[in-house]
């Protein structure tokens, strides 16, 4: 089985708008993104693992690996995260999709998604499913390379959601801002 960093340098030179990134995210990033989970958070749901560094770093933090299902477009990488994690759910398919394949009450979902690259309505779809799956009082985790939300104080009204700037990742190629998304009132 090829490196990660190999998998991800093909996958990138084959798909650069799907994978949007330049390397995979760093260990620092999978720290913070990871922060405040245990072995009793409970069920969790991660959008655009790749090859797994995000993955790792949440499994890192004591998560039973039963308790992850992860949401992949790219063919090569669900082969890759299956052939790795072999006790964590990986689904073939769009994070929007996320409520036909997991039931709600989803403590936390992790987000790698180059959300400020897609179109506006897919954003707000992808973000709006996470809330469909996650329940009272869970967050949605992600990050950016930007300086802004993936969704702009209209979205996050129509949305009924709040945003909450976490911390930035220097060790990270390009730094990274981790980003907290909650139910307004909840966070």
């Amino acid at each position: 089985m090829a490196s990660g960093t190999l998998i991800f340098l093909r996958r990138l030179i084959n798909n650069p708008v799907q994978v949007s990134a330049i390397s995979p995210s760093s260990v620092f990033l999978a720290r913070a993104m990871a922060a405040g989970i245990t072995p009793d958070t409970g069920r969790l749901v991660e959008f655009g693992p790749g090859t797994g560094k995000l993955t790792d770093g949440i499994l890192a933090m004591g998560l039973p690996p039963e308790n992850l299902t992860c949401f992949e477009l790219d063919p090569i990488f669900v082969r890759h995260l299956q052939d790795r994690l072999p006790r964590v759910t990986i689904v073939h398919a769009g994070a929007d999709t996320a409520p036909d394949h997991v039931a709600p009450g989803v403590d936390r979902v992790i987000s790698g998604l180059p959300l400020l690259s897609m179109p506006r309505q897919v954003r707000e779809a992808i973000v709006g499913a996470a809330f469909r799956i996650l329940a009272p009082g869970g967050v949605y985790v992600q990050f950016t390379y930007g300086q802004k939300a993936a969704l702009d104080p209209a979205q996050l009204e129509a949305l009924g959601l709040q945003v909450r700037f976490g911390p930035k990742v220097w060790l990270n190629l390009p730094p990274a801002r981790v980003l907290y998304y909650s139910r307004i009132g909840e966070g």
